[in-house]
């Protein structure tokens, strides 16, 4: 079974009363997907990319989604509200043999749903899918240096500093450091 026909991974009751399902997306969800990104990427400086500075089309968003339901070394997951997404998050592993024991982790949650658990759920289920996959060792992230509450929410799931790439963002003109940090899994 493909991952994007599976059912749903999780459904958390959320400090505010919401209900948080985690999915893996759908060919159907491209669209929303797009609008999802275009949407966080405006909402603050810590994130790779900034409001519509993905220029990504439709089309190429579900071919995404299909390369990586088919790629048995990533997971992307969905955070839904309301049928609203409110989260996305990915763990993907190189598939050379000497380093697919590695992953990364990348995550980003619409501002409106920052605080009420939906960051800590995403990253658990990842977590729970490196555990569980057997194959994954060390999970990685970078967080940008000055993004404390991340950092915070990393170190409480396990994750531990193991470094720093100076000078690693720039936004407008500004600079700062980005903070490795990874969990070993087994």
């Amino acid at each position: 079974m493909n991952k994007s026909s599976a059912n749903i991974l999780k459904k958390v009751l959320l400090k505010n009363g919401q209900v948080l399902i985690v999915r893996p997306p759908k060919i159907d969800d491209a669209e929303a997907i797009i609008q999802y990104l275009n949407i966080v990427g405006g909402e603050s400086d810590n994130l790779l990319f900034g409001k519509d500075d993905l220029s990504i089309t439709i089309e190429q968003e579900k071919a995404l989604i299909n390369n990586i339901d088919n790629n048995p070394n990533c997971l992307m997951i969905l955070g839904i509200i309301d049928n609203t997404i409110v989260s996305i998050s990915q763990i993907s592993s190189p598939f050379r043999r000497r380093i697919c024991h590695n992953s990364e982790i990348a995550i980003s949650v619409r501002k409106d749903f920052w605080n009420i658990g939906v960051g800590s759920v995403m990253l658990k289920v990842l977590i729970d899918y490196a555990k569980t996959k057997g194959t994954i060792r060390n999970i990685n992230l970078k967080v940008k240096a000055s993004n404390t509450r991340a950092m915070y929410l990393y170190k409480k799931l396990g994750f531990k500093v193991v470094g720093i790439h100076k000078n690693y963002f720039n936004i407008n003109g500004k600079y700062d450091d980005a903070v490795l940090m990874e969990q070993y899994v087994w």
